[in-house]
């Protein structure tokens, strides 16, 4: 055990089973998986990796915003050489951690999102702190490091690990695709497709895809939409389908985690379309070659926007702005073949040069064996 990776996670996302199958393969890690993040969230099988160890249970503090992963700090006392932690300050069992690590002269590694850039001034201070304790930081994005770099930390403190989903599945899913007549067989037209995959949510703001559908058709730009996903805050988007006339252009797939039933859907709409905040709904739809558009709120995204290069792979609209939001998806959907080709490979170059666990078990390989 002396030489092993000690893994404290949060929880294990389905979406992170590449990574940390790679991790197990690769690297001497025991994992301890958190058992929820008290919001839906899809699990991978923990058992799936040989070095799994526990599940522990996180709970909320008395502390308001607080959480306590319990038995965690109990860790810190057994052989292991280092310490990653999936880390954040606002669990609290991660502090006591980072504090008797430094005592006994153990590594510790976060895996993080990193400071915030819509962070408060006390909440920059917690999080300033927090961070100075660990020996190096694994980020998820170049916004990330500037802004931690702006905090005064040390470029070289900083790695760049970025993020991944299952990418050896989508490549095999990738290679085989061509394009089809998915979308004529169902809406028996040959309109413009937008895609929407995700979560169904507030913060998505579906609704306001809705809404560019319906001023769209209105322009005499009629487009068909496929939302991909299940409804979590009980949304009333099929009731505004329905108050708008335009049911017959919406596709309502549901909730797939299938890559083989993802892949042509996404290889064949002209563009995905995510209103709100996005994360690797942005990866996702970069891996088939589909560009993507968003919201101009780069604190409150996920790293992974950074991945959308205007007029490249994707594009940026005002927050909150229908007509430009309208503007943005004519643009796109009017791409010559070319052009739409062009955005295509660029969108695969970026995902295949480090929006993968290849990369990213390289990059944690290359630190902590050194």
């Amino acid at each position: 055990m002396k030489n092993k990776i000690c893994c404290i996670f949060n929880i294990g996302s389905h979406y992170r089973e590449s990574i940390y199958t790679l991790m197990d393969q690769e690297l001497q890690c025991d994992f301890y998986m958190g058992d929820t993040v008290f919001k839906p969230l899809k699990t991978m099988d923990y058992n799936s990796l040989k070095g799994y160890r526990k599940t522990i249970k996180n709970k909320k503090s008395i502390i308001k915003g607080y959480i306590w992963q319990q038995g965690v700090w109990r860790l810190v006392f057994k052989p292991y050489k280092s310490y990653i932690i999936n880390s954040s300050p606002y669990y609290l069992s991660n502090w006591i951690v980072l504090i008797l690590a430094k005592i006994l002269g153990k590594k510790t590694y976060a895996w993080t999102h990193g400071i915030k850039g819509s962070s408060s001034k006390k909440q920059m201070i917690l999080q300033k702190n927090f961070y100075r304790l660990f020996d190096k930081i694994f980020l998820y994005g170049d916004q990330g490091q500037r802004l931690m770099i702006e905090q005064g930390f040390d470029k070289d403190k900083l790695v760049l690990l970025y993020n991944s989903l299952d990418y050896k599945k989508q490549l095999v899913v990738r290679n085989k695709l061509k394009p089809s007549d998915v979308y004529k067989k169902y809406f028996n037209n040959d309109f413009p497709v937008l895609i929407y995959i995700g979560r169904i949510q507030t913060s998505k703001k579906v609704n306001l895809l809705v809404e560019a559908l319906k001023n769209l058709r209105e322009k005499d730009i009629p487009c068909n939409l496929v939302v991909v996903g299940e409804d979590i805050d009980d949304n009333d988007i099929p009731k505004l389908v329905k108050k708008y006339n335009i049911d017959k252009n919406v596709w309502f797939y549901g909730p797939c985690y299938k890559e083989e039933l993802i892949g042509p859907l996404l290889y064949n709409a002209d563009v995905c379309v995510s209103p709100g905040l996005i994360g690797l709904t942005a990866i996702h739809s970069l891996t088939y070659g589909t560009p993507v558009i968003t919201s101009d709120n780069f604190y409150g995204h996920g790293p992974e926007f950074e991945a959308i290069k205007p007029g490249l792979t994707g594009d940026f609209f005002e927050e909150g702005n229908l007509d430009d939001l309208v503007l943005k998806i004519n643009n796109w959907i009017n791409l010559d073949k070319s052009s739409r080709n062009k955005t295509r490979l660029e969108a695969y170059r970026l995902v295949d040069d480090k929006y993968n666990p290849f990369y990213q078990i390289n990059v944690l390989k290359k630190v902590l064996q050194s």
